[in-house]
């Protein structure tokens, strides 16, 4: 028997057909050896994080069963985005796609390019309202469950289930 780790994803996209974008990037990823789908979000409409002018976000979470490691399963993430296009040319930009490991079950992770739990998930309404909707008792790394800080997430009113 193969351990598997369940770890939870976040997708967003602000260009093109935004849905089409978070059900192919899903698409790509179920089709990686080790990697299987186990729950999907609602989508959502965001408003854009930063400091740059941009459409709204669709915002999504997944929650995989996983056998990667961390860093292979962020690893294959990168590799989606990149054969579907995405670019990444400015901070915080427009994005066609755009995939995160927020939790990776209990670890915490703290590597160049990778720190798990996701920071700043905990303040991020776009991540918590989506993880909340699925795996609401998800570490979130600060001691609380998805859940738990969605309470007192600020902007939580902003996210528009689609």
């Amino acid at each position: 028997m193969i351990d598997t780790t369940r770890a939870a994803l976040g997708l967003g996209s602000n260009i093109g057909d935004t849905k089409a974008n978070l059900d192919e990037a899903l698409r790509r990823l179920c089709e990686i050896d080790g990697i299987r789908l186990s729950a999907r979000s609602s989508d959502y409409r965001t408003p854009p994080w930063g400091p740059v002018e941009q459409d709204d976000f669709r915002n999504a979470c997944a929650v995989v069963e996983t056998t990667l490691s961390a860093r292979t399963l962020l690893d294959r993430c990168l590799d989606v985005e990149r054969e579907m296009g995405r670019v990444r040319d400015q901070r915080w930009g427009p994005r066609l796609i755009d995939i995160d490991v927020l939790v990776y079950g209990d670890a915490k992770v703290d590597e160049e390019g990778l720190s798990i739990p996701h920071p700043r998930m905990g303040e991020r309404a776009f991540v918590l309202v989506p993880l909340a909707e699925i795996w609401p008792d998800a570490p979130i790394g600060d001691g609380r469950t998805a859940a738990e800080a969605l309470k007192d997430c600020p902007g939580k009113e902003d996210v528009t289930r689609l």
